[in-house]
């Protein structure tokens, strides 16, 4: 109670309770909301200074909800007439219990609907709102269906289990557990002692279980999401069905970016409502060239190496409210194309129908070297054209000196000197390429070992030299134990060549004329994805490395190459 009080008062101090006095709000901090397991979990309530009842946006957050009225600019809401619910979610700031990711979400989600349902000032209709976490448990509350539950703006979630977190094509995201799960370690925000662990030390800290006392702080969370390194029972409370997916008919805005490290997830839930979504016209796509944070605030001009015209962004505020007033208030109908995408470097919107867009082709752009595509100064290509009788290239991938990870949309020259980065650039271009879609690498690869991990990425290359990375993620990996996968683990037969594929996710973006297409290949990214230690034994405990000799074959019978989704251009 006394932290309660202590909570009001820091936020009169800030400026709710002059905005309170102006007649705009009645605020009520520190509510209990009751759930069915007898944990309570507390939030704040702003209704509009009007008799009445309201529709409702509620937003349930593991970051502490008292700094968060003023970042997602919820005044707007309570001016539309909205009463608007911030919420801790369960072990977080003020609310109970453990917190615990993502599993208790669902049930929680629902409980705090119902409540809001059952209030004197709703009006029984709830839309949820926020993004990344904030977004994924709307999803895992629709699952739910709670009857007062209308619709959802879901601004980059997360949700493709081994493919986004907590790991990445079979690869544990280690730099995510570390900042992230370190963030969310105690009931209030830990993120700076990220900085602080020195992260940097840690490449060669063995176990990888006990990585994070090494780092400083115990996290029985990172611990769990290690010892259950398979799509096992424990994640199956995440893991989204068609019949999922079926149930779920209320308006939906998805909303992601080019950039943003959980468009996985967006699209992932994208493409599950559009292959098995009961009602097609009531969900709507946005893709801007956009980071993670980005993709709430609707853009920037400047992101990375990328600069955008002003037209690159959206008043992003005012399409929520519009989406909201739509399925809410019933005012007036949500008018927009039900996809629209920002295709960078062109610098133009689409609009469609559908996404992935009408009429693009899956399009292979090869590997071609004469054995020796090492470092951005050896001979390897990339050609329209089908590879013939050619060498194979070949680097040792020594776990204990990883290559650095480098971030997205940066230029990544720098680390293009390594022996164990394999670099592949076409001729310049001279007409434009539009790429809009999911790009995959198909690598015929070859190991020593009984386990490694082989990595790929796309760069555009300036007329001035520079190679600028494109995608959502640091890189795209596929972690060979489990190319088969997620669901169990097999060793690899040493010397033997298979073929992975290894996803890039969606790119939005136009190669102009006198740029180059490039491909990286190598085997590690550290500290965004953990070192493989090329021993096959468990991730988690073990506590040896080995140097593994890894081989890219680009040949007739074995045609690595990149597959692009080129969108045709009207002739």
């Amino acid at each position: 109670m006394r932290r309660a009080l202590l909570l009001v008062a820091l936020l009169l101090v800030a400026g709710y309770g002059a905005l309170a006095a102006q007649g705009t709000i009645r605020p009520r901090f520190g509510v209990p909301v009751p759930m069915r397991d007898g944990v309570t979990l507390v939030a704040d309530v702003w209704t509009p200074d009007t008799a009445g009842r309201h529709p409702t946006i509620l937003i349930r957050t593991p970051y502490v909800r008292t700094a968060q009225f003023r970042r997602y600019g919820l005044k707007a809401y309570l001016e539309r007439g909205y009463a608007v619910v911030l919420q801790d979610v369960r072990g977080r700031g003020d609310s109970d219990g453990r917190f615990r990711f993502y599993f208790p979400e669902a049930d929680d989600g629902y409980d705090t609907i119902e409540w809001i349902a059952q209030q004197p000032w709703s009006n029984g209709k709830v839309g949820m709102d926020g993004g990344s976490y904030l977004a994924t448990v709307q999803w895992l509350a629709a699952r739910e269906q709670p009857a007062a539950l209308a619709c959802i703006i879901p601004t980059a979630p997360s949700g493709r289990l081994f493919d986004e977190l907590p790991y990445q094509g079979g690869a544990f995201r280690l730099e995510w557990a570390l900042s992230w799960l370190n963030g969310v370690s105690g009931r209030s925000d830990q993120n700076e002692t990220w900085q602080l662990g020195n992260p940097g030390r840690l490449a060669t800290h063995r176990p990888l279980l006990t990585m994070d006392e090494a780092f400083g702080r115990s996290m029985p969370l990172y611990r769990e999401f290690l010892n259950h390194s398979t799509l096992d029972s424990y994640w199956r409370p995440l893991h989204f069905t068609a019949q999922d997916f079926a149930r779920i008919s209320i308006p939906v805005l998805h909303v992601t970016g080019w950039y943003d490290g959980d468009q996985l997830g967006a699209l992932y839930y994208w493409d599950g409502m559009e292959a098995h979504g009961p009602v097609r016209d009531n969900r709507h796509l946005i893709i801007g060239p956009w980071t993670h944070g980005q993709t709430y605030l609707g853009g920037a001009e400047r992101v990375g190496a990328f600069t955008f015209p002003e037209t690159s962004t959206l008043p992003i505020q005012q399409v929520r409210l519009d989406f909201f007033d739509s399925c809410l208030k019933g005012t007036e109908r949500y008018v927009a194309p039900r996809v629209r995408l920002f295709l960078t470097g062109s610098n133009r919107w689409l609009e469609a129908d559908r996404y992935p867009l009408p009429g693009v082709a899956a399009t292979p752009l090869y590997l071609h070297s004469g054995g020796r595509a090492n470092t951005a100064a050896g001979d390897g290509r990339l050609s329209w054209n089908a590879p013939g009788a050619q060498s194979p290239d070949q680097y040792r991938y020594d776990p204990r000196n990883p290559v650095p990870s480098r971030g997205i949309t940066t230029d990544h020259r720098s680390g293009q000197n390594r022996q164990d980065v394999l670099v592949y650039t076409s001729e310049v271009l001279k007409d434009p390429v539009d790429v809009v879609g999911r790009v995959f690498v198909k690598l015929y690869a070859a190991s020593d070992a009984l386990d490694t991990d082989f990595t790929a990425k796309l760069l555009d290359v300036y007329p001035d030299g520079r190679s600028i990375k494109l995608g959502p993620t640091d890189v795209g990996v596929q972690r060979a134990r489990y190319r088969n996968g997620y669901d169990r683990e097999e060793p690899l037969e040493p010397g033997r060549t298979e073929l992975y594929t290894i996803e890039l996710f969606d790119v939005g973006h136009t190669f102009l004329p006198g740029h180059r297409i490039q491909v990286e290949v190598s085997s590690s990214a550290f500290p965004y994805i953990d070192a493989n230690t090329n021993t096959g034994n468990p991730v988690a405990t073990d506590t040896t490395m080995r140097v593994a000799v890894q081989t890219i074959h680009h040949d007739a019978a074995r045609p690595s190459h990149i597959l692009l989704p080129i969108l045709p251009r009207p002739r």
